[in-house]
């Protein structure tokens, strides 16, 4: 089972992120990675084959950034290579997903995308078709990519001109989310927040959450 924990606030994202992940263990995994705000207001990834410590071996000594997404993944999808685990990134769309893309093939051919994957997962589909149409606009291109997708996911996105803001949609897959006094957290599984608090929410189906470092935004959305 795969796992997700998201974190915008005011406290080390780095550390928060993989905390959660080492509490989603149990889940079983084979490989672990983040991603986060630079303050260059890039993105970086960090990710590797193995379990949380190792990625731990891999991350910067220092990082202020506060915002930022983490994934534990179980092979579906592609073998266990650095390049499979998550998160992954096309243009300015960096996501990790849950889940199962039963389209991805169809989509690959659709919008013409073999030539662009670096990985063999469904879910980097879902972050070029994403890419393909985002421009400028995070709901919309959550929208019109969900509208293609057929299967289960819970997808957790960050939008490189979007800083500090992490954007969610599932179907089937679950996300809960919660905000605190340290900001605001997502997550595959409870277990991932309960440090920090005992009330969260579910978020629904065909929602599109939004995370800010004090608030959260939910939107219906109609496909």
């Amino acid at each position: 089972m795969c796992g997700i924990i998201g974190f915008t606030g005011r406290l080390e994202a780095q550390k928060i992120l993989t905390e959660g992940l080492a509490a989603l263990e149990y889940r079983g995994y084979d490989s672990a990675g983040i991603a986060y705000f630079k303050d260059t207001g890039k993105i970086s990834i960090r990710k590797t084959v193995g379990k949380v410590k190792d990625l731990l071996a891999i991350c910067d000594d220092e990082n202020n950034s506060t915002c930022g997404i983490g994934h534990t993944r179980w092979a579906t999808h592609g073998g266990v290579t650095d390049q499979n685990a998550h998160p992954h990134q096309q243009g300015k769309v960096t996501l990790v997903h849950n889940g199962i893309i039963e389209n991805y093939r169809e989509l690959i051919a659709d919008y013409d995308l073999q030539e662009i994957l670096h990985s063999e997962t469904d879910s980097e589909v879902a972050a070029a078709l994403l890419n393909h149409y985002y421009k400028g606009d995070p709901k919309e291109a959550i929208k019109k990519t969900v509208s293609k997708l057929k299967g289960t996911f819970a997808l957790v996105i960050l939008f490189e001109d979007q800083p500090d803001v992490i954007y969610s949609i599932r179907n089937v897959s679950p996300i809960v989310a919660t905000i605190c006094k340290e900001g605001a957290m997502l997550a595959s599984d409870l277990t991932a927040l309960c440090r920090f608090t005992n009330e969260y929410f579910v978020v629904p189906e065909y929602h599109i959450l939004e995370l800010h470092k004090d608030h959260v935004v939910l939107s219906l959305i109609h496909i």
